[in-house]
């Protein structure tokens, strides 16, 4: 048998066709968030007016939950969700990773956990006590 002469991870594979849809899972994924219409709920439940980043909450949240159902691990996998006709999949606009970065960022823990507590009556000890 003829040895190789190159290895497996020297081959790139490239796709030009400006159809396809890289990560075809993420159909499903699309289909449950349109139907149980979670970018309207975010964006009725999350309140982040006044924030850098604060508006428009929905879409920034879909665009991270469908980066991480087409395998992403970090914000800047997110733009898999914006090559080929992957956006013509999704009901939503797909968010670039560093208005992602700065949403995140607008979501300040200490104020979510000060909300929570106002809103139970309560004041969860083991989180603030540190």
């Amino acid at each position: 048998m003829p040895a190789v002469s190159r290895g497996i991870d020297r081959i790139e594979v490239t796709f030009d066709e400006p159809n396809l849809v890289a990560n075809a899972g993420l159909l499903l994924v699309a289909t449950l968030t349109v139907r149980l219409g979670l970018e309207r709920l975010i964006n009725a439940t999350v309140d982040l007016s006044g924030r850098v980043g604060g508006a428009l909450p929905g879409r920034k949240v879909l665009t991270l939950v469908h980066a991480m159902a087409a395998g992403g691990s970090h914000i800047d996998h997110a733009d898999i969700l914006r090559s080929g006709a992957t956006g013509s999949v999704l009901d939503h606009r797909v968010m670039a990773p560093s208005t992602l970065g700065t949403f995140l960022r607008a979501l300040e823990p200490a104020k979510a956990v000060r909300s929570r507590r106002q809103a139970h009556g309560t004041r969860p000890s083991h989180i603030l006590d540190g």
